[in-house]
Parts: structure tokens; sequence; C-alpha cells
């Protein structure tokens, strides 16, 4: 049976964000697909504060502006704001940037992607552990 997924929930969000997690920490093990690795940790990133705006019960706005994203948690004085703030500064444009022709792309920096691999993968457990 096919499982159904509600955009208003907040797990259905981590629960994709965790499989696409597990995809980039496969290919950064393996050094392959770099461009896209970061940008698929963008999109993760995203899930996650989704997932933790709509736990706090923020309106579900289709955007992919991590920024914006950010901006939504400081306005509900999230506690997860500092450590998330970083990884939005890093990662906002990449979502776009390695996704399109049309931009430069940086030389393959798998060490730094490892680490924001990991330290959204914490911030992922800690939104779920409040559901």
């Amino acid at each position: 049976m096919p499982r159904k997924t509600d955009s208003s929930n907040p797990a259905d969000w981590l629960f994709i964000a965790e499989s696409d997690l597990e995809g980039v920490h496969t290919l950064a093990e393996h050094e392959v697909g770099y461009p896209m690795c970061v940008s698929k940790l963008a999109e993760v990133l995203e899930k996650v504060l989704k997932a933790e705006l709509l736990r706090l019960g923020w309106f579900l706005v289709k955007t992919h502006d991590l920024q914006e994203l950010a901006g939504e948690l400081q306005a509900k004085n999230s506690d997860l704001l500092t450590e998330l703030r970083p990884l939005c500064d890093a990662l906002a444009e990449r979502y776009f940037t390695d996704r399109y022709p049309g931009f430069d792309f940086d030389d393959p920096d798998w060490p730094t992607l490892r680490i924001q691999a990991q330290q959204i993968a914490v911030l992922l457990a800690k939104v779920k552990a409040r559901l």
C-alpha cells in the first residue's frame, strides 16, 4: 500500500528529508556528484526548516528560499535559529547554482559538505524528537 503524506505534517517532511540525507551521505562517502549533493543538502535543510516551522504552527508557504524560512523561524523565536542560520547562509544560493547552468561551480569541498550534512542530521533529529 502506498504511503500517504500530508504537506502540513512535519513528520512527513522529516521522513523525506531523512531519505534524501541518506542519499547525500552515500554519495559523499564515495565522493560522487558534488554539485548534486550540495543542492540536495540545501533541499534537505529546507525540509527540516519547514518541519520545524509547521511544528510551531506556521502555515505552509511554497518557497525554496532558505533565508526566508530562517526569517520565519526568527519570527517564531525558534531556539534552533543559532544552529540553522549558518547552514542557511552557506547553502542558500547553492540550491539553485548547483542545479542549473549559468553559474560557476566551486571546486568540490567534500570535508565541508560532510560536516554540513552531519550538522543537518543533528538538527533533523532534534526536530524529530519534538514531534
